[in-house]
């Protein structure tokens, strides 16, 4: 019997230290030697100092900023408490919550269908990106609350947009957090 406790005492350090230490060192080692930027988290600046990372959503509720999409994680765009609602759609606080999320955005823009993306929220809570026609959905409130011209938006959303991986994967789609910061740097808010 203590032979078999010792077996297994030396099995569970040795795979504690392979796979609890040395792995996890090395592979965080070799992503920050291989991919700098992208293990630091892909932060972004603005004047210099740091306004998010690319690929971690962030809440813009005001009117000159394009809006992400919903978040359910914690208070929104939480990344300590990623993850869905995981409401059902017959349960009554989502179906509540798109409700009244679409009729604050037909106020906003009423001769448009709504994108999906601006109702549903992502399964992370954490999204960075929305759809163009997410983006520009919201052309007219912003060019309304900025005094640009809805074809400058538009303009700025098209050079935004980053288009399917590997021209198949995916959805072409436009980062808020990256879409903002152009908008700021090309017209500040006032």
């Amino acid at each position: 019997m203590l032979k078999q406790f010792k077996i297994a005492f030396w099995m569970t350090f040795v795979t504690t230290i392979r796979c609890g230490i040395i792995y996890p060192f090395a592979v965080t080692g070799a992503a920050r030697v291989l991919f700098a930027k992208q293990a630091g988290g892909t932060m972004l600046t603005a004047n210099g100092k740091v306004v998010g990372s690319k690929w971690i959503g962030q809440s813009f509720t005001t009117p000159e900023y394009f809006h992400p999409r919903p978040s359910a994680a914690g208070n929104g765009y939480d990344p300590l408490a990623s993850g869905g609602s995981n409401l059902g759609p017959t349960n009554h606080q989502l179906a509540d919550r798109i409700q009244a999320d679409a009729a604050k955005l037909r106020t906003e823009n009423p001769s448009m269908p709504i994108p999906a993306d601006l109702l549903a929220a992502s399964a992370s809570g954490l999204d960075p990106e929305i759809s163009p026609e997410a983006a520009y959905f919201q052309v007219p409130r912003i060019a309304k609350v900025r005094s640009i011209s809805e074809p400058e938006i538009r303009s700025l959303i098209q050079k935004h947009i980053t288009p399917r991986q590997w021209g198949f994967l995916g959805e072409p789609r436009v980062n808020v957090l990256e879409l903002n910061l152009a908008l700021d740097a090309g017209r500040p808010q006032h």
